[in-house]
């Protein structure tokens, strides 16, 4: 250990103390004071609880989740705010301490939620107050241009993506030269969901059949985490919604409603659930990857969401009927439907590559931060 430091438990050098309840009429976007809540600064309000600068832990929600306050703020009922035990400490030195301790590992509970005295009993490095000032001063200046650094890699990131999304969106928001229009109806062999098996998640088997949920259905691809499968019995009992290659998938309910991808070949056989409708196009007439990027273009994917909203009084829902009598523009000849497909993935392709050099820049970022807090409190600084 550097000289002059010493180990000392959290509990020896802060107080965590309850936030209070905040009765909503007193948050507003325009108020003077922020209000931090289980999700970091939700809002603002014309009261304040602290009318100093200080640290706010997350308790329950965002637990641990670590915020510093520079004015006056209220720290809500789902929050610890730090106090002191000691004088002789930085405030900007403590916030930058409990960064680097991992305090979401201690959550626990279904709502997870972080105990004060567990807090307490972690083992910290504390030097004396002209070394915390010293490094403060190193670890501001190297967060800033690591700040700088990943401000630009996520801005690039997000214009990646929006480059394509437009692109899709240009494609299937006008009409070309040669295109039709017709409901989904007219262009399938089948429209329709499938069940659960009765005892719900409890009846799942670890192999068999694979049962596609909601879960498994995204835009632009299939997710295989928390793939359920079924038994032989369980099987028949669906077999009304058995999957054949190229089917498209379409989420008919819930918070996920119109998200839309197809089938994998390596999933099948499979079988779908209630949320999960299949689309089955008539295999000259419409493409299934045409089908796929038409209903995730923004033009589509609008009309299926106000489809949504008005399909359900308590949740977002799809039916059959509004599915069949969907309406979509498309090349009357299939090779040409092909051909845009073709330039889409294509697209996708270098979208995703770019996607992935500036994802992995962040990472990489995020773990230069952790190594510099590392070498701050070991005192390798």
């Amino acid at each position: 250990m550097k000289e002059g430091w010493e180990i000392k438990k959290l509990g020896e050098v802060i107080q965590l103390e309850y936030g209070k309840p905040l009765d909503h009429v007193y948050r507003k976007a325009d108020g003077l004071f922020p209000v931090y809540g289980a999700n970091g600064a939700l809002s603002r309000s014309d009261k304040f609880y602290s009318d100093k600068p200080g640290i706010i832990v997350g308790r329950k929600g965002s637990a641990g989740e670590i915020n510093l306050s520079t004015e006056k703020f209220w720290p809500l009922d789902v929050t610890y705010f730090v106090t002191f035990k000691e004088t002789l400490h930085s405030l900007k030195f403590l916030y930058y301490l409990l960064t680097f301790i991992d305090l979401p590992c201690l959550a626990k509970g279904v709502k997870p939620g972080i105990n004060r005295h567990e807090v307490y009993a972690q083992s910290v490095q504390i030097p004396r107050l002209p070394d915390q000032q010293h490094i403060v001063t190193i670890l501001d200046e190297a967060f800033e241009g690591i700040a700088r650094a990943k401000a630009n890699a996520e801005k690039n990131l997000k214009n990646a993506r929006q480059l394509f999304e437009s692109h899709l969106n240009s494609v299937f928001s006008q009409r070309g030269e040669g295109w039709e229009q017709n409901k989904l109806m007219a262009l399938t062999t089948k429209i329709g969901s499938g069940a659960t098996p009765r005892g719900g998640g409890e009846s799942y088997k670890v192999e068999g059949t694979a049962l596609i949920r909601s879960l498994n259905i995204h835009d632009l691809g299939f997710r295989y985490s928390k793939l359920a499968f079924l038994d032989d019995a369980q099987a028949d009992g669906l077999s009304n919604v058995i999957l054949q290659p190229g089917d498209v998938l379409l989420n008919i309910t819930g918070a996920s409603v119109a998200r839309c991808c197809t089938v994998p070949d390596d999933v099948l056989p499979a079988r779908v659930n209630q949320h999960v409708s299949i689309i089955r196009p008539i295999a000259n007439r419409l493409d299934s990857e045409f089908l796929h990027y038409l209903l995730i273009s923004k033009y589509y994917k609008d009309q299926l969401l106000q489809t949504g909203a008005e399909g359900g009084a308590t949740r977002q829902a799809i039916t059959k009927a509004q599915i069949q009598d969907f309406t979509v523009r498309y090349p009357a000849d299939i090779s040409e439907q092909k051909s845009i497909v073709d330039s889409l993935d294509s697209i996708l392709e270098q979208t995703q590559r770019l996607v992935s050099i500036y994802q992995k820049k962040i990472e990489s970022l995020d773990a230069l931060k952790k190594s510099i807090l590392q070498k701050a409190f070991t005192g390798g600084l």
